[in-house]
């Protein structure tokens, strides 16, 4: 559907006369959005208010550290906790929020203690924290994933998959981690392309899971089965595409980053940039909207910066909206539910708001953190008005105020004429309220047809119930009057044409 509107608008260009869309026009395009935009049912650029506002940006020195951040790699937030993985330095540091902007150093942590011969971390890429309090470490360093207690007290560790994909002479290097509730661990290694390490609670390696689909080109395909032994040994292999990073949500799904998209996938629809993993390792991401979610629809080569969008972290609300940071440009992008782009924002630089090197991106509440590996800094946004009333609309309508989420979305319509989001929100509100005939105007207006399907089957249903006892008489008037007609004409023939034939048998003269 989104490729059929790509090509209705270049034909619409071209005749209309309009400028030819080069790949040099899309990028000037590019460069000159705004901070926030959004895409329209079309694809075209939308301006639209900031979404978030940057409330501060912080580096070591800020929280009174002597040692700067080196090469910080991740984050990770549980209640009002916020873990940094300080990578270079080969440490961890646990800050508490204690206001809006505030932070306390709560501890500083290089090592644990307990029954272990390797006490000291090594370049920690990754922490989780279960709801027992026991903290998992992606000790990348020391080739393992080692928990400990709220007390750094060491319990057990998680070593190298024993599988016959994996060769026994190779080096564990687990990057990315998630825990779920049942103390199972989930993480991604490097040179494992087999999907995500799946380790039961007691340590045991239970296999492989979200294996992404292999791609390849059909001509190297045949290539392949008509080389020799040694010529294949030289090719590239099709194997899955590894994760850069993982998110597990309240709900106990995870969402997968797989990295850089090729420019062939994303013109095919094939594009497969975040996954959404089940407990069987399926993807199950709905994306129900106009494009696909991979980041920016158009991209140029300005800055030294090319190709699609990189996400490299996701994280994940209570109410579903999804963003993903892209590491390519320094964007986020945000995402609904159903695959709708809520907004767009971000860019590369020095100002605030902008990153170097983007490398995680956290959430708490509805407040972004952002660590950059580059700058060794961690930037807070804190949404806006007009963010707080999309975010507002979308709960209440999961909560059922379908009239409160209506009135949000008037709002968010008043600050943004151009912001789809608000007139099909405002539609499926009404549709809720039973207020069909209202919600398809809205509906139409954004060419959602979807929901226009739905919204006019229930007031195709309503208004025959309205008007069911009209219809019955219309319908058996349509078949009992010209019925009444036709047995009027017989009966007047029959009696027209009694005596003749009375007279016919008798003989008589007519």
């Amino acid at each position: 559907r989104w490729r059929m509107k790509k090509i209705i608008k270049s034909i619409g260009a071209l005749a209309l006369g309009a400028a030819v869309f080069t790949a040099s026009s899309l990028s000037v395009m590019a460069a000159e959005r705004s901070y926030t935009y959004n895409y329209d049912y079309w694809g075209d650029v939308q301006d639209s208010p900031d979404a978030y506002t940057v409330t501060n940006v912080y580096t070591a020195s800020t929280f009174g550290l002597d040692v700067n951040f080196k090469n910080p790699q991740g984050l990770f937030v549980k209640g009002n906790m916020l873990y940094i993985c300080d990578t270079g330095n080969n440490r961890i540091v646990q800050l508490e929020r204690t206001g809006t902007e505030s932070f306390a150093v709560a501890r500083i942590f290089d090592s644990i203690q307990g029954d272990t011969e390797v006490t000291a971390l090594a370049g920690p890429t990754d922490i989780a924290v279960s709801e027992e309090g026991d903290i998992f470490i992606s000790d990348n360093g020391n080739a393992r994933i080692v928990k400990v207690d709220s007390d750094l007290n060491y319990l057990m560790q998680f070593d190298l998959p024993v599988d016959s994909n994996v060769s026994a002479d190779s080096v564990f290097q687990p990057s990315k981690i998630v825990i779920d509730t049942a103390g199972r661990v989930y993480c991604i290694a490097t040179s494992i392309n087999q999907g995500l390490c799946k380790y039961e609670a007691d340590g045991t390696f239970s296999g492989f899971v979200g294996a992404t689909p292999v791609t390849f080109d059909f001509m190297d395909f045949v290539w392949k089965k008509l080389a020799t032994q040694e010529q294949r040994q030289r090719m590239t292999s099709f194997v899955p595409t590894a994760y850069d990073n993982i998110y597990i949500d309240h709900e106990g799904f995870i969402y997968a980053c797989a990295g850089g998209q090729e420019e062939a996938a994303l013109d095919t629809g094939a594009a497969d940039a975040i996954r959404k993993l089940n407990l069987m390792g399926n993807d199950i991401l709905v994306e129900n909207g106009e494009f696909p979610v991979y980041g920016d629809l158009y991209w140029g080569e300005g800055g030294g910066y090319e190709g699609p969008s990189y996400f490299t972290d996701v994280t994940v609300f209570d109410n579903d909206i999804y963003v993903c940071l892209d590491k390519n440009r320094g964007r986020l992008f945000g995402y609904d539910d159903q695959g709708k782009t809520v907004f767009c924002f971000g860019g590369n630089g020095n100002m605030d708001g902008y990153f170097r090197q983007p490398a995680a991106i956290e959430h708490m509440g509805h407040d972004l953190f952002v660590l950059d590996a580059l700058d060794c800094s961690i930037t807070l946004f804190t949404p806006t008005e007009f963010g707080e009333l999309v975010y507002s609309a979308i709960e209440e309508f999961d909560e059922g105020n379908y009239v409160v989420s209506g009135e949000s979305w008037r709002k968010v319509m008043e600050l943004d004429g151009n912001y789809d989001l608000a007139y099909i929100g405002i539609g499926r509100s009404l549709l809720r309220q039973k207020q069909y005939e209202e919600a398809m105007d809205y509906f139409e207006l954004k060419y959602d047809r979807e929901n226009y399907s739905k919204a006019y089957k229930q007031y195709r249903k309503v208004w025959v119930e309205e008007h069911i006892v009209v219809l019955v008489i219309v319908i058996l008037a349509i078949f009992l009057i010209p019925m009444g007609i036709g047995k009027i004409r017989r009966t007047k023939y029959e009696i027209d044409t009694a005596d003749i034939f009375e007279n016919r048998r008798t003989g008589r003269p007519i």
